[in-house]
């Protein structure tokens, strides 16, 4: 099948390179002509574990290509993807301009029957809007389909080539066809494409993503009572993560979720909510609680070093929202980096792939590490705040002899506080008990 993708962010290079690894011939839009030329030439814009593989596989047997021409790319495509950022407005609502100004423009260029699919995660009725706006200029019959992507920073590539299920919105039965051809081979093994109108289609992607987002800030909120009644929020996590009911994921507590979609789209849900005069609750306290969460390890750290942290260094590990990405889109550690900074502290920080995001934002107000334990050296403390897998089994020795005193405040829970204690160290986690060393108890 003969695709284009308009959009080359996270969610439309991701979305081309896998369709092209399907067999399609699939070819990239993109305004920003430095970008294109970059990735028609092999380098690759973005950081995704397995994406590189099927990138440079796809380029090579000429499926995959990049253009800045618009015309050109979908004259011949049959289905036309629309990957474009939807930013958050002040109010929380999801800007449309990007996406409405490419409708308008394919509707004065497309000259036969297209499937035109809104992937971007957009508020419910974008699809009659985009539909309205390519008939102002369109001479030619033409269908708009809502298919929400559920991708996952760091798993996206097998989120995508084995996805749990497809939703696809449209009342068209040419379309259906159309898109249940092109999504057949990733679904063989018996995983669900969903047919349903587009506004519960859209609906449903802001659904998903703000129920998730309310199951985080929850366990949030269950690990601070934890800290007041001396539970362990691990021990409940397991309690309640083992009945089918609840299930396992998106139980584990920490400083708050960030990223590209988590914020944004509990923003737009509950701005869709206000727009019909609904007063959405639960998310508006799933937003106060993930805000409040971002800085929950900082009155810790007051009590050790006061309001002022002059002539304090802070070790620093994990930049990235999560894991696995570069993505540093709402990350929890520029929280901390700014009220850091704010106490007057010195800041290394080190993260395996955020670092040049990082350096973007902060420029020089904080110094970056060549590697984890290069970050450590003379520091007064080690925060994590993303939880890479480098971080999990780390030389404690190592670190203990590096820092000026063995104390770790963890945002994440890495580590096993018994282990902690084992090892002599002051440990501080989320929702669990702290850990106080002799060294520090005795200051």
């Amino acid at each position: 099948m003969e695709i284009a993708v308009i959009g080359t962010g996270y969610v439309g290079l991701v979305s081309g390179t896998c369709f092209a690894e399907s067999g399609n011939n699939v070819v990239c839009v993109d305004i920003d002509e430095q970008k294109v030329n970059s990735l028609q030439n092999g380098k690759i814009t973005i950081y995704e574990p397995g994406l590189e593989i099927l990138f440079q596989r796809n380029l090579k047997e000429n499926r995959l290509s990049f253009t800045t021409d618009l015309a050109k790319a979908v004259d011949k495509a049959e289905v036309i993807f629309l990957a474009l950022p939807t930013p958050p407005g002040e109010d929380g609502s999801a800007d449309l301009s990007y996406v409405l100004g490419v409708a308008d423009s394919l509707g004065k260029i497309i000259k036969e029957y297209k499937v035109i699919v809104d992937k971007s995660t957009v508020p419910v009725g974008t699809a009659e809007k985009v539909a309205s706006t390519i008939a102002k200029n369109a001479t030619v019959e033409f269908d708009v389909v809502s298919n929400p992507e559920f991708l996952r920073e760091g798993v996206a590539v097998d989120d995508f080539m084995k996805p749990d299920r497809v939703v696809i919105g449209t009342s068209s039965e040419r379309a259906k066809k159309v898109m249940g051809e092109l999504y057949a081979p990733f679904v063989r093994q018996g995983n669900p494409v969903i047919y349903m109108d587009e506004k519960s289609a859209e609906l449903t992607k802001y659904a998903a993503n703000s129920f998730l987002a309310t199951k985080i800030s929850f366990m949030n909120e269950i690990s601070r009572l934890c800290d007041l009644l001396g539970a362990d929020v691990d021990m409940v996590r397991i309690g309640i993560g083992t009945d089918s009911r609840i299930g396992k994921r998106f139980l584990f507590p920490g400083i708050g979720y960030g990223g590209s979609c988590f914020p944004k789209d509990v923003k737009a849900l509950i701005k869709s909510a206000e727009d019909a005069d609904y007063d959405f609750k639960i998310l508006n306290a799933v937003e106060e609680v993930n805000e409040d969460q971002k800085e929950v390890i900082l009155p810790k750290m007051d009590n050790l070093f006061g309001k002022d942290w002059s002539g304090k260094k802070i070790a620093l590990w994990g930049l990235a929202f999560k894991p696995n990405t570069d993505d540093i889109r709402e990350a929890p550690a520029l929280v901390l980096i700014d009220r850091f900074l704010k106490r007057n502290a010195n800041i290394t920080a080190y993260d395996p792939e955020a670092m040049e995001n990082v350096r973007r934002v902060v420029g020089t107000k904080i110094t970056f590490a060549q590697n984890m334990y290069a970050a450590l050296n003379n520091a007064d403390v080690l925060v994590i705040a993303t939880e890479w897998s480098e971080f999990r089994n780390p030389d404690f020795e190592r670190i203990k002899s590096s820092l000026k005193s063995p104390i770790i405040f963890d945002g994440r829970n890495v580590f096993d506080t018994d282990k902690m204690e084992a090892l002599g160290f002051s440990y501080y986690s989320i929702g669990r008990r702290d850990v106080i060393s002799q060294n520090q108890s005795s200051k």
